[in-house]
This record gives structure tokens, C-alpha cells and sequence, in this order.
């Protein structure tokens, strides 16, 4: 149990003692203090005291304790001072709370893991763009397509459209190398010459035949297939350029290092990538499909239900960010499930069950701050945008998150029964309308108002503890 008084005296001593604050007040989460001199203030000791979680020397000094605990250390440092505690909560809009507090839970889940997936979300963050306008487009001419017996492959303008959805899914490889190899510090076009093994071109030399037999690779015996493992063999093998590319640059001489470190780099890469690099390639995309298939078609409704209930947990805690190369594959035209990704309407129904919770909430509650805060976040969470509600609203909360997941798991089993799908990515909730596979926004919508039913209903009943409120919003004057 933290000490306040003891935190307020050790706080109160960093900042030049009584004779140096002018003025003390509290926000959602920080303690700030105007003082006479910044001279005296030490920085340092401040970041070392226990519930400290940053410190912000601007104006004011800012010491962030969270939500909660700074109301109780406020409370005693004013006991200290003999200055009233004012509180400038009426300054603070939803969204920088939300800000503030993702950027709290980010420092507490910082560790190894999270950092390497935000490296690789970091890599297809750049190709998102595309990948959303080369979706849609394969999405809405498949549909023409089918519904006009192909009465305008003919027309010139037609395929000219076509073209970007062709191209940006054939050559996403190269793409995903190059970025790759620019996230951890190698050059990018080496990385591109990493993912061109697997585009799938005829052209391609290692494909030749000879006397009409294939060319064949050492270890296995057999030819070399560029869409095996797909995007998640060039992801490694630009990352393994890069490394190789910085372990070659050490070792060579300076004088030789221009000519021969790329030369060496894409001769090593290359045998390692085809020999070794891209069957862990395709083992990892083999297992990702198989346990995405075991959720979705044999655990069907259950597995629906996991998928949703369990994805803002995921997201809380900065795992999610894995999910990034996999909903690509899924968009992947020429992947597995024919460019229709069965995974991403399940997920959005998390934003629903976080709507509902916060309908609940703003119904139930009679703490006028947290009314305030969530009746600023619904309408951007209403259309996909989650944030201000998840880390403003019920994350602080808890008990809201938890009931919120909970509900949400109830849209993933309609989204799951109803073989919901998209054609792109990019966007959630009412927005999620946009790339839904045409024919089935009805059932979309259906899946959502499920979502929101569930997270209200639950959190109505069981997620609404006005005393946890109280302690995180402060009590009404």
C-alpha cells in the first residue's frame, strides 16, 4: 500500500521545500506545482520517488501519479504546503487524458516483446495506405466483375484501376523487405532485393527450367516456390539483411566497405534466404493460419467469442501490434482466403463492447467528470476511433474494461456465424461499413448493435462501482 503522506513529504523536499511553492493543484492525473524557483527543484530525485511515473518540468512542474493516487497525494501535499489544492480538471479534454494515460500503460508494458512487435507494426505501417486502396479496389471490381460477366475487362480506363490492386498485392513483398531493412537500421533498397524472391514472376531465373526440369535448391531437392511463407518470409529476410549488412559493414575494411558490403550482403542474404529463411517462413505462416482456422471454423461461435472478448487486453498491453503482418496476408488476394479477411470484423466488435460500456456508464453514473469525459468519447468511439474511451473511460476503471470485453465477445459470435469479412483494413466501427464485403453491411451492423447491447447490459449491472469512480474522477465539488 503506498504511503501518500510519505510520497507528499518526499515530493514536497524535491521541490525546494514549503517556502518554494506558490500554488498546488491536481488533474486527472497529475500533480502540478507552481514554484518560486526552478533552481531548487530536482528533477531526479522526483522520478525516484515511489508512484512517480514521470515528471514534466515546463510552466508548472508536473508530477504524474495516474488516476487515482494523485487526488490522495494532492490531498496530503496541500496538507503540507498549507496552500489550498486546486484543480484544474475542467482544463483537460478527453483526449489528452486518453493520451496521457495510453502513454502510462505503454511505459508499464514496455518490455522486449512489445518493443520488437511495434518494430514490425513499424514496417507495415507505411504500406497501409496501399494496402487499403488495393483492397478496396480488388473488393468492389470483383463485384462488378461477377455481377456484369466480366463486360468490362475490355475497358481501357477498367484495367487501368485494376492494375493498382494487381500490382500493390504482387509486388508487397519488395515493400515489406524494404521497410524491414529500414526499421532495424540496414539500407532499404537491399531489403527490397530481399523480398523480391518472393514475387511470384515467371521471369524470375531461379524458376527457370532446363531440359523442362526444375531448378532444384540444396537440402530439400526441391524448386525454389516465391510464394512460399509469403509476406512473412520477406519480413525476416529484410531483417536479416539489415543485420547482415551492419555485421559485413564492421568486419571490411573502410576503402572496400562501398562496393563490397552490398555485394556481400545480397550474395550471403540471398543463399541464406532461400535455404534457410524462407521454410521459417513458411512454418510460421502455416502455424498462424492453422491456429486462426482452429478458432474461427472448429471452435466456430466460441472461437468468435475469444477472439473479440479477448482483443483489447491484447491491445492494452501492446500484443497486438502482431496482428499487423497477419491482417495483410488476409488482405493478400493471392493468399490463403482469397483476399477476404475473415479476422478484422471480429476484432472491431471490441470497439462495440466498449461503446455499450460507455453508454452504461454516462446512464448510470452520477460523477459528472467521468459523464463529461465519456460523453465526449462515444461519438469518435461510435465510429471507430477507440482510444479517448478505452484509456480515458474504462481502462482507468477496470471494471468496465473487463465487462466491456465481455459484451463485445457477444458481437464476435455473430460476426463469426454471420462469415463476416473485409476487403481491406484501416477502419473500425460505423466506418467498417466502408470495407465490409458488399452484401453484408446488414449483418455488420446486426453484429455491432450486438456488441453495444452486450457491453451495456454487463457494465450496466456489474461494472458501475461509484466508489472506484470517485477515487479516479475525484468526488463533485
Amino acid at each position: 500500500m503506498m504511503d501518500y503522506q510519505k510520497t507528499a513529504k518526499e515530493v514536497l523536499a524535491a521541490l525546494g521545500g514549503k517556502e518554494n511553492i506558490v500554488a498546488n493543484m491536481t488533474c486527472m492525473t497529475r500533480l502540478r506545482v507552481t514554484v518560486s524557483d526552478h533552481e531548487k527543484v530536482d528533477v531526479p530525485s522526483l522520478k525516484k520517488i515511489e508512484g512517480v511515473l514521470g515528471v514534466v518540468d515546463s510552466g508548472t512542474v508536473q508530477i504524474v501519479f495516474g488516476p487515482g493516487k494523485v487526488h490522495k497525494v494532492g490531498e496530503e501535499f496541500a496538507k503540507l504546503t498549507g496552500l489550498a489544492l486546486g484543480s484544474d480538471d475542467a482544463a483537460e479534454d478527453v483526449q489528452s487524458v486518453a493520451k496521457e494515460n495510453k502513454e502510462i500503460n505503454k511505459a508499464k508494458h514496455n518490455g522486449p516483446v512489445q518493443r520488437f512487435l511495434k518494430h514490425i507494426a513499424n514496417v507495415f505501417v507505411p504500406i497501409l495506405p496501399g494496402i487499403i486502396a488495393a483492397g478496396l479496389i480488388n473488393g468492389i471490381l470483383n463485384v462488378i466483375n461477377v455481377s456484369t460477366n466480366k463486360a468490362m475487362v475490355g475497358v481501357w480506363w477498367y484495367q487501368c484501376i485494376a492494375v493498382i490492386g494487381w500490382a500493390l498485392f504482387l509486388y508487397l513483398p519488395i515493400f515489406v523487405g524494404m521497410n524491414a531493412c529500414k526499421e532495424f537500421k540496414g539500407s532499404p533498397i537491399l531489403g527490397a532485393l530481399a523480398g523480391a524472391y518472393f514475387v511470384a514472376n515467371s521471369a524470375m531465373p531461379l524458376l527457370a527450367k532446363v531440359n523442362d526440369a526444375d531448378i532444384l535448391l540444396p537440402i530439400t531437392g526441391k524448386a525454389f516456390n516465391p510464394s512460399n511463407g509469403g509476406l512473412l518470409s520477406a519480413l525476416i529476410a529484410g531483417i536479416f539483411f539489415a543485420y547482415l549488412e551492419r555485421w559485413i559493414r564492421k568486419i571490411i575494411p573502410d576503402l572496400l566497405d562501398t562496393f563490397f558490403t552490398p555485394l556481400l550482403t545480397v550474395i550471403l542474404g540471398g543463399f541464406v534466404t532461400v535455404i534457410v529463411l524462407q521454410p521459417i517462413g513458411t512454418w510460421l505462416t502455416n502455424g498462424i493460419f492453422f491456429l486462426l482456422n482452429f478458432l474461427y471454423t472448429d471452435l466456430g461461435a466460441i472461437g468468435g467469442y475469444i477472439l473479440s472478448a479477448g482483443f483489447l487486453p491484447l491491445v492494452s498491453v501492446g500484443l497486438h501490434q502482431a496482428l499487423t503482418p497477419i491482417h495483410a496476408m488476409l488482405n493478400d488476394p493471392n493468399g490463403a482466403t482469397k483476399g477476404v479477411n475473415y479476422l478484422l470484423p471480429i476484432l472491431m466488435m471490441a470497439g462495440g463492447g466498449q461503446v455499450g460500456a460507455g453508454l452504461a456508464i454516462c446512464f448510470k453514473t452520477k460523477n459528472k467528470k467521468l459523464k463529461r469525459m465519456t460523453r465526449d468519447s462515444l461519438p469518435v468511439g461510435i465510429l471507430g476511433v477507440g482510444e479517448p474511451l478505452m484509456y480515458a473511460v474504462t481502462l482507468p476503471l477496470g471494471k468496465p474494461f473487463v465487462t466491456a470485453c465481455l459484451g463485445a465477445g457477444l458481437g464476435g459470435i455473430l460476426a463469426s456465424l454471420f462469415h463476416l469479412g473485409t476487403i481491406s483494413q484501416g477502419v473500425s466501427g460505423l466506418f467498417g461499413l466502408l470495407i465490409v464485403v458488399p452484401g453484408q453491411q446488414l449483418q455488420y451492423v446486426i453484429s455491432m448493435v450486438v456488441a453495444y447491447l452486450g457491453g451495456f447490459i454487463l457494465t450496466y449491472f456489474f461494472g458501475v462501482d461509484e466508489n472506484r469512480i470517485n477515487e479516479v474522477y475525484g468526488k463533485d465539488d
